[in-house]
This record gives structure tokens, sequence and C-alpha cells, in this order.
């Protein structure tokens, strides 16, 4: 939050051990000038105390809907009123249960219902507990109702299991809330990302796609509607959901994503072609299965159509941003890639040390050369790249 000091923050506590992690995020906070005011639940007092976060937030800690110190008595509507941005983290199953069906029993998801500034959760739970239904739904439809999910990670958890639900660290959180309330570098923009790889069917059951995850391209999206665009995601599949604040378009081939991308570009401003696109498709696909046969089993491909270099040649084209993920040869084929394609930027990767992965290194090529991105989650790469999207359509 440098150079973004007073802005004021609510922070809100679910239960769950991750509440560790929030006294870490408000001294984060707290550091940065920010204005920090701290809610918690009755469950999240069993794993922090109010004194602890009353230290770090050097302000009064609040647990009770019925608190006598809101001369009121509307602490659900004094204590939130003020406030730019409300994060809640750790954010239980619980919690979000609540968020989702409109439930208020306590202070803190009460003032989130009756609040007037955007809202933040990080979810924090066991694996099995985020990954069940009743959980996704639940948080498929904050989403829809214009709340932030950050997060979670994967990684080892307290309870001994691995995998997704794993609340994401204090920094990263910090990093989140900053670029939320950071400058909108794209406010008034129109976005068009595509994201995923795309499946070319062989028959009715087997097809040729890649190991794109779609992480990069969903980050992308992400940090471009932090920045304040409004952003339309056309994506392949994946198993990632639309993040907050975007429209996704689902795409299943190469042809269908083109014709999507052709549909919106009109009236884009920004196009970032992030998407792992199939250069071929089956030709004379099968509307049966292929049995298997005792022999060679021949296919025909054709080349598809080169979505990024037919948008870049309009006649009115919108700021154009390419990605490249080579092998080999990063700098040279990165480079001539965009001269080919005709576009402003382009940035540039080693399929083997991204795909699948959540971090990742890029390297930005322009007129003025390169710019390197150390290795980084991928969101915070996102975001640094809308921020050089931002700078180089500024200087237009």
């Amino acid at each position: 939050m440098t150079g973004n000091p007073n802005r004021r923050i609510l922070l809100g506590l679910t239960g769950g051990i991750a509440a560790y992690k929030a006294a870490e995020l408000a001294r984060l906070f707290v550091k940065s000038g920010a204005d920090l005011r701290v809610v918690m639940t009755e469950a999240a007092c069993r794993f922090v105390t109010p004194a602890t976060m009353q230290a770090l937030s050097g302000k009064p800690v609040y647990t009770d809907l019925w608190d006598a110190r809101v001369s009121d008595g509307m602490g659900h509507i004094e204590l939130s009123r003020d406030r730019e941005l409300i994060l809640v983290a750790p954010a239980s199953a619980d919690f979000i249960a609540k968020l989702a069906a409109g439930l208020a029993d306590d202070l803190l998801s009460t003032l989130c219902l009756a609040r007037r500034c955007p809202l933040a959760v990080a979810p924090a739970m066991n694996v099995e507990m985020w990954s069940c239904p009743p959980t996704q739904r639940n948080v498929q439809r904050v989403r829809e109702d214009g709340v932030w999910v950050l997060g979670p990670g994967s990684g080892e958890q307290a309870c001994g299991e691995t995998g997704w639900g794993r609340m994401l660290e204090p920094r990263e959180l910090f990093d989140a809330a900053s670029a939320m309330l950071g400058p909108a570098l794209l406010a008034g923009r129109r976005v068009l990302v595509t994201a995923g790889p795309t499946f070319e069917p062989l028959d009715t059951v087997r097809g040729i796609t890649n190991l794109s995850s779609g992480k990069m391209g969903y980050a992308v999206a992400q940090a471009a509607a932090e920045a304040g665009a409004e952003v339309t995601l056309v994506s392949g599949r994946t198993s990632l959901p639309a993040p907050a604040g975007t429209s996704r378009v689902d795409v299943l081939t190469a042809a269908q994503m083109h014709r999507e991308v052709m549909a919106r570009v009109g009236a884009t401003d920004v196009f970032i072609a992030v998407a792992a696109v199939a250069d071929y498709h089956v030709v004379g696909a099968k509307s049966h299965k292929i049995k298997r046969g005792s022999g060679n089993l021949t296919i025909e491909l054709a080349p598809n159509p080169d979505i990024l270099a037919e948008v870049a040649a309009l006649a009115k084209p919108p700021f154009c941003v390419g990605f490249a993920a080579e092998t080999e040869n990063l700098r040279e084929y990165a480079t001539q890639k965009r001269r080919r394609k005709g576009i402003p930027l382009l940035a540039a990767n080693l399929a083997q040390e991204t795909f699948g992965r959540d971090d990742n290194a890029l390297t930005l090529f322009d007129d003025s050369g390169e710019h390197r991105l150390e290795r980084a989650p991928k969101i915070v790469l996102a975001r640094r790249l809308i921020e050089h999207v931002a700078g180089m359509l500024a200087g237009r």
C-alpha cells in the first residue's frame, strides 16, 4: 500500500487456525499507514485474542453486535460506513455460507450485509471442506454477488492433510488489497482476455489439447478488473472460477474462441491473448468414437485461425498484448513473434517452467527493449503486466 497511506480498511476474522496469519496481515496494514479497524467473530477469539489484534491495530477491537461503545447501538452500520474495503481473513466455510445466503447473526456478518464498500474474503478451511459441493456453490454465489474471493492456496494444512483450502499468506493478501485500493489504472477501459487451452476433437470422446491450466490468463483478467477495467474473459476448458468483476465466455475449440473474440473485439480497448490456442485442428473429425484397429491411424491437420494476428491486423485494432510459451531461445523467438504479429507488447516465458504452476517468471518485449519480471505468484506478475500496459497506453 506504498503511496496510499491512511486507507481505511476493516479486517474481519472468523474462526480457524489461519487466524494467526491475520496478526501479521494487520501489522503489514498498519506499517503501510492504513487506518485499520478489526472485527472478530466469537469463534475467531478462540484462536487469536482481541488483545493481540488491538495491540497490532492500535485501535479497539469489536466482537459484539450489542457493543455499548458504539454510541447509537448500530455497530453494523457505523463500523463500516467510513471504510474503503472490508477484508475477511480468514473466511471460514460457515461464514462464506452466511454471505451466500444473506444471513446475519453476529456483528461481522451483519456489517458485511449492510456495507457500502467492496468486500473481499480469503477462504481458509480443510481441503475436503473447500472441495465439497455446498462450499463450491456458496463461493460461486458470493462471486456472482460481487465479492472478491482471494485464494485459497494449496499446500500443507494444520490438520496434516495437503491440498486446496490453505489461506493465502499475509503478504499476498496485503498486495491484493493494495491493488484493489490503488489507482484505477484501466478505469473506463474495456479489456478482452483469452485464457486456458483449446481442445480440437478427433472424434466424440478424443481430441488434441495442451497442458495449459489457464491460471495466468485468469490472473491477468483479475488484475485488469482490479485496475478498474470492464473485463470479458474468453476461456477454454479449465476448473478455475471466473475472477470477481469479470464476464466469462466458455469455449472449447480454437474456432469457437476465434468467433467469440472477433464478435467482441470491435468494442475492446485492450486485447490480451493469454490462451494456449491450438495451431491446428483435425480435418474430418468423426461423429462417433473411432474403434481401435490393428494398424496405424493417420489424421490430417489443418491450420487454425491466428486470432492475435487477425486482431492486430484490423484497421483500428485495440492495444494488443501477446503471450509466448517457448521451450528454448526465448529472446529470439519472442522478438520474432512480436514483430511477425505486429503487436506493441509480448510477454514470454519458458513453457516447462510455467504450465500448471502457481508462480511464473515473465519477460516483456516492447519497442523500448525487454523487461524482466522475476519469478513470483502469477497474480503478482499479472498486476505488474497490467501496470506496464497502463503505462504504455498513457504514453500513446
